[in-house]
């Protein structure tokens, strides 16, 4: 085709109304010129041919393939079996079909962005050779599929840099993590899951039981007499490393079934462990992992950006599994690096407000679910007590038989005082300094966190843990024994 033929269907106009596909039409009748359509004949939004051809371009750069003219070397095996009755055909559409059905436009428009493109990629040396060339009138084309090979790979070098380079302050790590999570809240799964849930009072999730072991009968007692201090967020000076936080950040880790909530401590047999159920008393984001696994995402092959979010949800129903696959205790310092890094980012440097993280347990199967909540959000309200009680807590009593258990909080509180004399007052606008001084001295408290939990605390349990139990995969191993033999020479 020669310039001028090129020049001339260049010119053509495509109005919003002839094209059928809602982003494109709609972006034509924003953007586009108020001209006659050389389609319809109608004067309405329009784009020139050579616009359109360009678009189209993009569209299948990003998500078409040219298939192969040629049978694979398996297919030719079977057109040549005598007793096959195999006829091969080639994959796809042909290229002005592919072209129509994309953009949803009249037929003799797809020709000419075909012809267009065609002389655009036209190929001598490929012609001479008898070879294809893109968008050649013979072409066929069908959708590729989504790959986050790029996503998956740039994952790989996150968690390296973690374990190799730059453990903080990494602005590599971080904009890797604004990448990923940045605009998360707003997708949603096939179902209308949202991806952020709202939890606490009035939401479907708003209580959470945490379990804590013990070995030691004093401790306890202790923690019997306070769960609200020794049940719930540990103090940061004790915070061991968890999945998600570092050691010294203190966070709690909760779930939906108070069982999973023990199997996640680990107990040794022999041990006891107290559980408790905690309200979610102020309203709190938590990002669902398990909701991830299944985001889509809807656009159009003509929005430039609609690939790059199809890549990053096909990354996303994967990365549920990478956060919460099962470490080995010795390995817990170096692969705990990526989770705990997650863990930070959201809480501190997130786009979007988020106070914890919803997982699936990988301690226990079915419908079950973890929760970690950020040290914002891990505040549990102190248990109200009036002033001078004192608690005290027993674990078992001896009878003639022997130690009985037999679990009790007993709080002893001070009689109720006499109503104070109405005191006169003084003359001066003086303040009466005798009597602030007589007032008890009570430490400012330096936590500035509000308050989102509270124990319920007629919900303690104590469990004996007698035995554990494992599921397990048994595979048989095999033995061989083979004969050396001797090297000829």
């Amino acid at each position: 085709m020669d310039q001028g033929a090129v020049d001339e269907l260049k010119a053509k106009k495509l109005c919003h109304a002839c094209v059928g596909e809602a982003y494109l039409s709609g972006e034509i009748a924003r953007e586009g010129k108020r001209v006659k359509c050389s389609y319809c004949g109608k004067t309405r939004r329009c784009y020139s041919i050579g616009d359109v051809a360009e678009r189209v371009q993009v569209a299948f750069e990003q998500h078409y393939v040219r298939t192969s003219d040629q049978p694979t070397s398996w297919q030719y095996r079977l057109m040549s079996d005598s007793e096959s009755s195999y006829d091969w055909s080639r994959d796809g559409e042909p290229v002005t079909d592919a072209i129509a059905n994309a953009a949803e436009i009249p037929q003799e428009a797809a020709e000419d962005i075909q012809q267009l493109l065609e002389a655009e990629h036209d190929d001598f040396d490929s012609a001479a050779m008898g070879e294809e060339s893109e968008f050649s009138g013979d072409t066929y084309y069908e959708e590729k599929g989504t790959s986050d090979r790029v996503w998956q790979e740039e994952w790989r070098n996150f968690e390296n840099s973690l374990k190799t380079e730059a453990r903080f302050f990494s602005r590599t790590a971080a904009r890797h993590l604004a990448s990923i999570f940045d605009g998360i809240d707003d997708l949603r799964t096939s179902s209308g899951q949202p991806s952020v849930l709202d939890a606490g009072p009035g939401t479907d999730f708003h209580a959470v039981y945490r379990a804590r072991v013990f070995q030691s009968r004093d401790k306890l007692e202790e923690a019997l007499c306070r769960p609200d201090t020794h049940l719930g967020s540990p103090p940061a000076s004790v915070a061991a490393a968890g999945r998600m936080n570092a050691r010294g950040i203190s966070v709690f880790y909760g779930s939906n079934d108070p069982k999973v909530a023990i199997a996640e401590v680990r107990p040794p047999v022999g041990s006891q462990v107290a559980v408790a159920r905690f309200e979610i008393i102020k309203p709190l984001r938590l990002l669902d992992l398990t909701a991830l696994t299944a985001v889509t995402v809807t656009g159009s092959i003509f929005d430039p950006d609609h690939a790059g979010r199809m890549e990053r949800a096909m990354f996303l129903r994967t990365l549920t599994e990478r956060i919460t696959k099962p470490v080995m205790p010795d390995d817990e310092h170096f692969e705990y690096l990526a989770t705990q890094a997650i863990a930070d980012f959201l809480a501190t440097e997130s786009s979007i407000p988020i106070d914890g993280i919803i997982f699936p347990s990988v301690q226990a199967a079915g419908d079950v679910l973890n929760v970690v909540l950020f040290h914002k959000a891990a505040r549990v309200e102190a248990v109200t007590l009036p002033k001078g009680t004192e608690i005290r807590a027993r674990t078992g009593h001896m009878e003639e038989e022997g130690w009985e258990d037999d679990y009790e909080v007993v709080e002893e509180v001070p009689p109720a005082p006499e109503e104070p004399a109405a005191e006169t007052k003084p003359k001066s606008g003086w303040p009466n300094f005798a009597a602030l001084a007589a007032l008890p001295w009570e430490p400012h408290d330096p936590d500035w966190r509000d308050v989102s939990l509270r124990v319920v605390i007629d919900t303690v349990t104590v469990h004996q843990v007698r035995r554990v139990e494992f599921e397990t995969d048994e595979f048989i191993v095999t033995r061989r024994r083979w004969k050396k033999h001797e090297p000829d020479f």
